[in-house]
């Protein structure tokens, strides 16, 4: 009976020491699988998390040039046309105008403005559908106002018909020629 209670705890021992074993393994593959999934979630996390070119979907161009525009144009029968132009968000905007004479008064429009990537042009087309205006883009501050049909203005001011956006001109001040 001693010899039966020997065999039999020795077999217990040499059976619990197996399942402890197999169990470690077990444990081992099931924590490697667990890092790898942590390793991948977490590289998925960053990426999503990244703000290069390639995780951004595009903005639309019009965005860019939501902002308000000053400028002193060139004007025949006066000293000149001090212009705002307000581009607001959903495609409006507000384009004030007045002359610089005694007692003139300002101008309002108010209408859709529509962004041309090919011609790099903002066209500004008022409530009443009168008389569109052409902006050329020269760059995200400036702007440059176009005859009707698109052409550059000509004559000895023709550079003089720009509106420059206010956080680039810094002020609201116009100069008089």
């Amino acid at each position: 009976m001693q010899l039966l209670k020997k065999q039999l705890k020795q077999n217990l021992a040499l059976i619990s020491f197996s399942i402890l074993l197999s169990s470690n393994a077990i444990m081992a593959a099931t924590d490697l699988t667990a890092q790898e999934n942590y390793l991948k979630a977490r590289i998925k996390s960053h990426e999503q998390n990244t703000d290069h070119p390639v995780h951004i979907e595009p903005m639309e161009k019009s965005l860019e040039f939501h902002g308000v525009f000053y400028g002193f144009l060139p004007c025949t029968d006066c000293n000149g046309i001090k212009s705002t132009l307000s581009l607001k968000q959903k495609n409006n905007y507000l384009l004030v105008t007045q002359p610089a004479k005694e007692s003139s008064r300002e101008s309002y429009e108010k209408g859709k403005y529509t962004w041309n990537d090919e011609t790099n042009t903002v066209v500004l087309t008022p409530r009443d559908e009168s008389k569109t205006r052409q902006y050329l883009i020269k760059d995200e501050g400036t702007l440059i106002l176009l005859n009707s049909d698109g052409s550059p203005m000509k004559g000895d001011k023709s550079d003089s018909y720009t509106l420059r956006r206010s956080d680039s001109a810094k002020t609201r001040e116009v100069h008089i020629h």
